[in-house]
């Protein structure tokens, strides 16, 4: 690995959390009263260590130590809130340090030298995302992991995100992203020009191109970007289970076990799912990074998505300009654009779930603003131009 100062901060950083996690995983562990639970958090303790003894003989080899470990006053009054906090709460603590844990790996795979390093870091990192699921799994009340009321869950949630995550999330924020950005230019343009038609219409116009085109190619490369991180993990994942099929199904188990079903069951359901590998490369993927097929949009549909509704919501404030000029056109414009705003703010509520007249307010004090704001300019510019 590489042998710069901060790169060994880093190090130093993982090596220390990885033995603090360690110690309270035992520690939630030895007084779990449930025996799968203790036996899941004893895992998870087991893991980590064997992640803090790599990062510690990494350290000895670049000649960096470790020195020997002692905890400050903070992570001792932290552990002692975890022992006195239900298993679901204290999990929950504990599933935040699992997050800061893969941003921190992350930047350690940037730093390495070598790919045995970097495969190293990357198979601690997956484990990590894993803990986390399994945290995530074990901050919920035991009715939300009883089988039928989890799969009832999941089926409700993924369809939801599915179709919030899709075209119609897309299209609401393309019409948000051309109408704000053609309102604006507009503005600005009939301030700096005595609103002069011709040159409003022309700037808005090209503005409503450009947004368009910007959005669309945006979606479609935000989308296809997001496909091959996907298609990436499922590699990832899929020499994980060929070089170590064992602990792969024995974690798929856990799993299964954390959502209600018995050691019986859950092994019974892995032997199953063994006999077909893609399905269960796939469910590994699911259940491990929370990655699904199912969330990732066409690329192209997105893309002709985000530049449609662009376009269309980047053409209403330059319409009042073909039929009308001066001031007019302006105040027609502005009018139509603030009733456009919180139309838009108010169809939001089909992804986010929020009032319909709080996001439509918002969205319209947030045009209006935008507006007010280019004009200002323009009319400080309009000096220099004329």
């Amino acid at each position: 690995m590489a042998n710069d100062k901060q790169f060994i901060k880093n190090l130093r950083q993982a090596w220390r959390d990885e033995v603090l996690s360690a110690r309270n995983y035992r520690a939630l562990a030895e007084r779990e009263r449930n025996s799968e639970r203790r036996a899941i958090l004893q895992r998870m303790a087991e893991a980590e260590e064997r992640h803090a003894e790599n990062w510690a003989k990494k350290l000895r080899d670049l000649g960096e130590g470790p020195d020997k470990f002692s905890e400050t006053p903070v992570e001792k009054m932290r552990r002692w809130m975890l022992l006195r906090s239900s298993t679901e709460a204290a999990v929950q603590m504990l599933e935040a340090g699992e997050s800061q844990a893969d941003n921190l790996y992350d930047k350690l795979m940037a730093a390495a030298d070598n790919e045995k390093d970097r495969q190293l870091l990357l198979e601690a990192q997956l484990e990590e995302k894993s803990h986390s699921r399994m945290l995530q799994e074990m901050s919920q009340p035991a009715s939300a992991r009883l089988p039928q009321s989890r799969l009832e869950s999941i089926l409700k949630a993924e369809k939801w995100h599915v179709t919030a995550g899709g075209w119609i999330g897309q299209a609401i924020y393309g019409v948000n992203d051309g109408l704000g950005a053609a309102f604006g230019v507009v503005s600005g343009v009939a301030g700096a020009t005595s609103v002069n038609g011709e040159f409003v219409l022309l700037s808005g116009f090209a503005a409503m191109i450009a947004s368009a085109l910007s959005m669309g190619s945006g979606a479609y490369l935000a989308t296809k970007s997001e496909r091959e991180v996907y298609e990436a993990e499922l590699d990832r994942e899929r020499q994980e289970l060929e070089e170590h099929p064992e602990e792969e199904r024995e974690e798929m188990e856990l799993f299964y076990q954390l959502k209600g079903f018995s050691a019986e069951e859950s092994k019974m359901m892995v032997e199953r799912l063994a006999q077909q590998p893609e399905q269960m490369l796939k469910t590994l993927a699911h259940e491990e990074l929370g990655l699904s097929e199912q969330t990732f949009p066409n690329p192209w549909k997105s893309a002709v998505s985000a530049t449609v509704s662009t376009a269309l919501g980047a053409a209403v404030p330059i319409v009042p300009f073909f039929f009308a000029t001066g001031i007019q056109a302006l105040v027609f414009s502005a009018v139509i654009s603030t009733a456009a705003h919180f139309i838009v703010g108010s169809s939001k509520v089909l992804v986010t779930g929020r009032s319909w007249l709080k996001s439509g307010l918002e969205m319209t004090v947030v045009g209006l603003g935008e507006a007010a704001v280019t004009y200002a300019i323009g009319l400080l510019i309009s000096p220099m131009i004329h």
